[in-house]
């Protein structure tokens, strides 16, 4: 039968002399191949666009990829993170090159932080000849926190974002986390002979920074503004402590934030901070919020 050609995975048997044009018999029926030719191919995106605006913000949203993050006790830890990445487009361009976001994250594979973003920026920036480049990681962090009694403990997860953006005028830098709480109401408590609504809240805390901070520091802000933390896992004993602690600790969604906010205000890498604590109303129809936003 004479031999074989590979092309890729597969072998397509060939009768007699093969040249440049690979004739080959298949049955009774002849095939030519032609040689591989490199065709320039249309770049669409760089057509101008029908109509001529500026767009202010274009990319992709929601790529999954692991994430090295930084950890007080162990050093770092690996999550997953879901990323956007995005950049301006002026209008004499139809579209933005998709596949140079994600070349510039698989390029990019580095540890959360102030300088690993500002690096990644630079990059799709320069990729995407753009004059604004912004990113936006969403990922649990997780802590191990033992029982208060037992000492028997769990993972708990609490949801951040980091969100970087850099321009002609530099690299602005936005940590947000998500810390659940609970709270005891003070007047259910003041009004009634025997216990009070209880519920869980959620401190949610916008940051910016002038140096380098651990989450853990905020994570720990929050719990202690509240009536309690929250644990993943407690024994009989673990639960009779969190219940009168917190009910000892009554706070309505006011409270709450008010002692975040003040400690943020002396905080000396917080810049400027947003809270709001947001409490899942047990006895009522609604939830409760309450929010401080404060340059320091």
């Amino acid at each position: 039968m004479g031999h074989m050609l590979h092309a890729r995975a597969r072998t397509i048997p060939c009768s007699g002399q093969c040249s440049n044009n690979k004739v080959m018999k298949k049955g009774d029926a002849l095939m030519t191949i032609a040689p591989h030719r490199h065709e320039p191919m249309e770049d669409v995106q760089n057509h101008s666009p029908t109509i001529a605006l500026n767009i202010d913000r274009v990319g992709i949203r929601g790529l999954k990829l692991p994430l090295l993050v930084r950890d007080r006790k162990e050093g770092s830890q690996q999550t997953v993170a879901e990323v956007d990445l995005g950049v301006d487009l002026p209008s004499v361009f139809k579209g933005a090159h998709m596949s140079r976001f994600v070349e510039a994250l698989e390029a990019w594979n580095d540890e959360i932080s102030y300088q690993s973003l500002r690096r990644l920026l630079k990059t799709v920036k320069k990729r995407l000849g753009a004059q604004r480049a912004y990113a936006r990681f969403c990922f649990p962090y997780f802590m191990r926190k033992p029982a208060p009694v037992s000492a028997s403990s769990g993972l708990v997860p609490y949801e951040c974002r980091l969100t970087g953006e850099l321009d002609e005028n530099g690299q602005t830098f936005l940590l947000e986390v998500d810390v659940p709480v609970m709270t005891v109401c003070p007047c259910s408590k003041a009004i009634s002979r025997e216990g009070a609504h209880s519920q869980r809240a959620v401190v949610r805390m916008s940051i910016r920074m002038t140096g380098f901070s651990w989450l853990e520091e905020f994570i720990e802000i929050a719990e202690k503004a509240a009536s309690s933390a929250v644990y993943t896992l407690l024994k009989r004993e673990d639960e009779k402590f969190v219940t009168e602690r917190a009910f000892a600790n009554p706070r309505f969604v006011e409270d709450v934030v008010r002692n975040v906010a003040q400690d943020f205000s002396s905080h000396k890498q917080v810049a400027w901070f947003r809270v709001e604590v947001e409490s899942m109303e047990s006895i009522h129809s609604h939830n409760a919020f309450a929010s401080i936003e404060r340059a320091c």
